[in-house]
């Protein structure tokens, strides 16, 4: 008899150790798992915020089309700046006329503009070095992006209530009557 269970001992072993291991061992829940507070964020509860302006003291781009802007309910055609408390017309027609002297409006102001947000149209597009230099030397922050996402951008930054500014190319993309809402 001690000679069977010796024989049968190595089978009684590995049953034994099989009978061990985990029931899953990548890691993800199965189909009979209950989840925990432990487990992935994925299963927790979401909140949404949406963005929209708080006060009728700071800008809000509402939409843009390939004519311009509906910036705080006004329509704007065209380029433009967007400042903290002002809308005015920018004198660019492409990203290639974005220079020291189109953005001495923003180093100008007070108070001082914390960052300056360039939409140049449907893409991002390069800025002369240059010109990017002289904004950072005179403690300006600039972000490139194209219009939609710099539109979003601004909107953001503003709801922060941070000193932010906007100069605005209308993306061609998009239709006369297709006032593309941001967010």
């Amino acid at each position: 008899m001690a000679g069977s269970l010796r024989f049968l001992s190595p089978l009684l072993g590995w049953r034994f150790a099989a009978a061990t291991k985990p029931l899953y061992s990548s890691g993800q829940p199965q189909r009979g798992h209950r989840l925990t507070p432990s487990d992935d964020e994925m299963y927790q509860k979401t909140t949404i915020h949406h963005l929209e302006r708080e006060s009728q003291d700071i800008m809000f781009i509402e939409g843009y089309t390939a004519w311009g802007f509906t910036i705080n309910g006004n329509r704007v055609v065209g380029p433009c700046a967007v400042l903290p408390r002002a809308i005015l017309q920018w004198n660019v027609g492409t990203h290639n006329d974005i220079t020291a002297e189109s953005l001495a409006l923003f180093r100008l102001l007070e108070p001082r503009i914390e960052i300056v947000v360039l939409g140049t149209g449907e893409k991002v597009e390069r800025l002369d070095p240059a010109v990017l230099k002289l904004m950072r030397q005179c403690g300006i922050a600039v972000e490139i992006q194209d219009t939609p996402n710099a539109c979003a951008t601004f909107n953001f930054l503003t709801s922060e209530r941070r000193v932010a500014a906007a100069g605005l190319i209308p993306p061609p993309g998009i239709g006369q009557h297709d006032n593309a809402a941001v967010g």
